[in-house]
């Protein structure tokens, strides 16, 4: 994981593309998208199977690397109302059965609203955003908050690294505004999409940003950052 500081207290960023809170105890996951590929095969579109597994086998390897008591989701975690799907709903149990002890909170995000609140049975609290949490509001949408530093999802952020032979690629990044105080519009930072079938956004970095982008389970701090 890499440390940084940010909103004056520690924090870790996950390969996965969690963001952890040491001082709080708390893994933030945002738009993990539980049953998208379900949602799309369920429409006769060819999709890759097995992905709620390899997203709840990622956030199981984030919660035995930062023992985090609590997982706040920033938002869309179940894709559709079609995600309700038995076997996506049997994996998340298996999985919920597997953490009984960890607290677990949904900031509700565009596709909830769509989907509805995961099952009684996962034990997941549901609310609307933002939740203050110490000096941050927890959120879906990336959109300024007075008095907080505003953590969110939903852009899917990227960005492009190229290279000498002008090819290019792109990397899942976290996208964090300026936490100084100088730049209120700014302070928001934006998690990657944690699901494992998500697409990506291109970002605009702006100056006092930083960007750590995520390559080869590696989280990588860009130039400025």
């Amino acid at each position: 994981m890499h440390p940084i500081r940010l909103a004056g207290e520690p924090a870790h960023l996950h390969p996965a593309g969690a963001l952890f809170l040491p001082a709080r105890d708390t893994l933030l996951v945002a738009d993990a998208h539980f049953g998208k590929a379900v949602s799309y095969r369920r429409l006769g579109v060819p999709v890759p199977e097995a992905t709620t597994g390899a997203t709840l086998d990622a956030l199981s390897d984030a919660i035995a690397a930062t023992a985090a008591r609590r997982i706040v989701f920033l938002g869309d975690f179940l894709h559709s109302r079609r995600s309700h799907a038995r076997e996506t709903l049997a994996a998340l149990q298996a999985w919920r059965d597997r953490h009984p002890s960890l607290d677990l909170l949904l900031v509700r995000g565009n596709h909830d609203a769509r989907a509805g609140d995961p099952p009684a049975s996962l034990g997941i609290e549901a609310t609307d955003e933002p939740v203050r949490l110490g000096p941050f509001a927890l959120c879906h949408h990336p959109d300024p908050v007075a008095g907080a530093y505003v953590l969110a999802g939903h852009w899917h952020p990227c960005t492009r690294i190229g290279g000498r032979a002008f090819d290019s690629l792109r990397l899942p990044c976290f996208w964090l505004g300026d936490d100084s105080g100088a730049q209120p519009q700014r302070a928001v930072g934006v998690l990657p999409a944690f699901g494992s079938f998500t697409g990506m956004h291109p970002i605009r970095r702006a100056p006092g940003d930083r960007v750590f982008a995520i390559a080869d389970g590696v989280v990588r701090p860009l130039p400025g950052a």
